[in-house]
């Protein structure tokens, strides 16, 4: 008998989350659910109470999981598929439900036999051992797993290969010299990528209170400002780190969104769940060194956001007006953080500018999600045939937004606060072409899902607006 006669004739078990998925099906799971109805919270620890199996089958219960969507490792599932078209019997050993397990087995079709958490019995560490011992001998399979959970079964098997090892399995190849398949580590650019860096950039908006009332200068403002663009921007990294957990099934079929840190796999939720926990504790602490209207803003910016995870961004026209109003609470921050007034020009015409914008994030969905007629966006309350009111809702506030602007040029307030008023007449016609612009774009299938994100990297946006600041700043001379 040769070598590959005599392995294939020693089945093959492998372990499941983490091992041959990039992911925990437990952590996603709960997610799936919380996003199905938030109180299920309450109920967690519950079930934990009873033991994670119990916890798991609770889970299982009441969701589905995606089979196709999930974030597979390559490199081992096409060696099972290689080996399984050989001859060799591939059993599926995981902890998960049996519910997901077998949906996923059924999805491959390469395994022979699943063994998962079935009822009270949580199938992991010395249970999968000892079932894998039953039934083929103590030596006598094979075994594919990732972390501390399978030393157990490692010891049983004739041989172990270890895949995107955590530090407990890594030690134990090291000394039993196993076989190993790495993943690749995280980079730099995946936690930037986790934190949205680019996403920071919106938080500027918080200076502009500052800006408006022509305090440059002042350090003290200067510092407040800092402050609090330190303090939104860790919490905005946050919730967009829950905001994933919650999309992740959404953003694997998404086109680019696939690539986002959580959703291909590249860190795992609970490090996701670690970094929440740091950059909330940032968050709060630098908004503790402003005025306590901050942090109330502060707050009310972390229950909308969450809201808006949960449940708004779901919703026909109340997510956009959801998002217009989370760049408003931007400037209110910055009016709280310096102490700075806001008036009602300012509000009137951010709330109309970000709703335009807010209207083309949507409207460039529409046009690139091949959806049938009648059917919704996944995750979202628009359907095809929405597209020209969605257009013509964000043109009018486009222009909405000018006319607030030209208006606001003849009021008194300008004339008090501008020694050369005629300077800043041409911000009306600049924020026209900005938005005008972004709509021409988005109707020719050229424009960012982000139209913000657009903005700020589009080298024609930057020069128009670096010549609005020094009209701004020319006519407060």
């Amino acid at each position: 008998m040769d070598a590959r006669s005599d392995r294939n004739a020693i089945p093959l078990a492998v372990d499941l989350d983490g091992t041959l998925i990039a992911t925990d099906l437990l952590w996603e799971g709960l997610f799936i659910l919380l996003k199905k109805n938030p109180l299920y919270i309450f109920l967690a620890p519950f079930w934990l109470a009873g033991g994670p199996a119990r916890l798991k089958q609770a889970i299982a219960q009441r969701i589905d999981i995606d089979p196709a969507s999930l974030p597979y490792r390559e490199a081992l599932l096409q060696r099972l598929r290689t080996e399984h078209g050989e001859g060799r019997k591939i059993v599926l050993a995981t902890g998960t439900p049996r519910k997901f397990a077998e949906a996923i087995a059924a999805h491959l079709g390469i395994f022979d036999r699943v063994l998962a958490t079935d009822g009270p019995h949580n199938m992991t560490s010395g249970r999968k051992r000892a079932s894998l011992v039953a039934a083929y001998g103590d030596g006598g399979f094979d075994y594919a797993g990732n972390s501390r959970h399978d030393l157990r079964v490692f010891d049983a098997a004739r041989t172990a290969i270890v895949v995107a090892p955590d530090r407990h399995a890594a030690r134990w190849q090291a000394a039993h010299s196993a076989e190993m398949m790495p993943a690749p580590k995280p980079t730099f650019r995946t936690i930037v990528k986790m934190l949205r860096v680019h996403q920071w950039l919106k938080n500027s908006l918080i200076a502009v209170p500052m800006v408006l009332s022509h305090e440059y200068f002042n350090a003290d403002m200067i510092w407040e400002c800092l402050l609090a663009f330190v303090s939104f921007s860790a919490v905005a990294s946050a919730i967009y780190i829950l905001n994933d957990f919650f999309d992740l099934a959404l953003d694997r079929k998404h086109l680019t969104k696939r690539n986002r840190p959580f959703a291909s796999g590249a860190l795992s939720i609970p490090f996701g769940l670690g970094s929440m926990m740091v950059l909330l504790a940032i968050g709060v602490g630098a908004g503790l060194l402003l005025p306590i209207e901050f942090l109330g803003v502060l707050g009310g910016y972390m229950v909308i956001t969450t809201g808006y995870s949960l449940s708004f961004k779901r919703m026909l026209l109340i997510d956009v007006l959801t998002l217009a109003g989370l760049y408003t609470i931007r400037v209110l921050a910055g009016a709280a953080a310096t102490g700075v007034d806001v008036s009602f020009w300012l509000l009137a015409f951010s709330i109309f500018f970000f709703l335009s914008l807010a209207l083309v994030k949507r409207f460039v969905e529409l046009r690139t999600t091949a959806i049938p007629a009648g059917e919704r966006i996944a995750g979202r309350g628009y359907r095809t045939e929405d597209q020209e009111i969605v257009a013509q809702a964000g043109m009018a506030s486009a222009f909405s937004s000018a006319l607030v602007l030209a208006l606001y040029m003849d009021s008194v307030a300008v004339r008090e606060l501008y020694s050369h008023p005629w300077l800043v007449w041409p911000l009306a016609p600049i924020v026209l072409y900005l938005t005008m612009r972004v709509w021409i774009l988005a109707r020719r299938d050229e424009m960012h899902d982000d139209p913000v994100v657009f903005i700020i990297r589009d080298w024609r946006s930057q020069i128009v607006v670096l010549i609005g600041a020094v009209f701004l700043v020319a006519g407060g001379w």
